[in-house]
């Protein structure tokens, strides 16, 4: 039997898995890299991809590897107590540690001193996860505008107001604001700390710890201090 291996690596924004949103594409505005492994270089692997405008990744959750597995998880969204079959959710702990993401194709650039290296948009990974597979979105399979949700089209998705003072966001790399504003809105607080206004939260996000707390609806960021 062959074993699986990394087919190249993601570089991101994120150095730690707080505030990586949930699922990919809910930041369009977040822009990241696949640098292929040594082995994986060859032009030709790519040869026709430019073609799509989207593409599925296939990866490993690398920080959540664990022995065993259980049937049940408690999915985040549903405040972190109540349990639902681990196939039911996208939960990371689960048997094969193998996430899913559709994000969109930006570019490909050749000739790279690391190979070819693929600019994407929408992604959901840590910087430095390990990628298993590549393969191209095709909307006439792959779309399916009548699919239900589960339980999750009972879940309000609510963004957050951001208050980010001139002073602070002008730390941040002008490329990187609105990216980092729109992780911010989605509210990266865990489900079952929601109303816990009194406490201080932390995103590490390009290089920068930023720091905020929310009170209702209004996330306000009150530090940000260069990594």
């Amino acid at each position: 039997m062959r074993q699986l291996t990394p087919i190249a690596r993601i570089r991101s924004d994120f150095s730690s898995k707080f505030g990586i949103p949930r699922q990919s594409g809910l930041v369009e505005a977040l822009k990241a890299e696949i640098v292929f492994e040594p082995d994986f270089r060859d032009p030709s692997a790519l040869r026709g991809l430019e073609g799509y405008s989207h593409v599925w990744l296939i990866w490993q959750f690398s920080e959540s590897v664990q022995e065993g597995w259980s049937p049940t998880v408690k999915p985040p969204r549903l405040g972190g107590n109540r349990r639902m079959g681990v196939f039911a959710t996208r939960s990371p702990f689960r048997p094969n540690p193998l996430g899913l993401s559709c994000v969109r194709l930006e570019g490909i650039e050749p000739g790279t001193p690391e190979g070819p290296v693929l600019h994407i948009a929408g992604a959901d990974l840590l910087d430095g996860t390990p990628i298993y597979d590549i393969k191209p979105y095709l909307p006439y399979v792959d779309c399916h505008p009548e699919a239900t949700g589960g339980f999750t089209d009972a879940i309000d998705y609510i963004r957050l107001d951001v208050d980010f003072p001139p002073e602070l966001l002008a730390l941040i790399p002008q490329g990187k604001r609105e990216a980092l504003i729109a992780v911010l809105a989605q509210d990266p607080r865990p489900g079952y700390r929601h109303g816990d206004d009194a406490r201080r939260y932390g995103v590490e996000f390009a290089g920068y710890d930023v720091r905020f707390f929310v009170e209702g609806n209004r996330l306000r960021v009150v530090e940000v201090e260069k990594l």
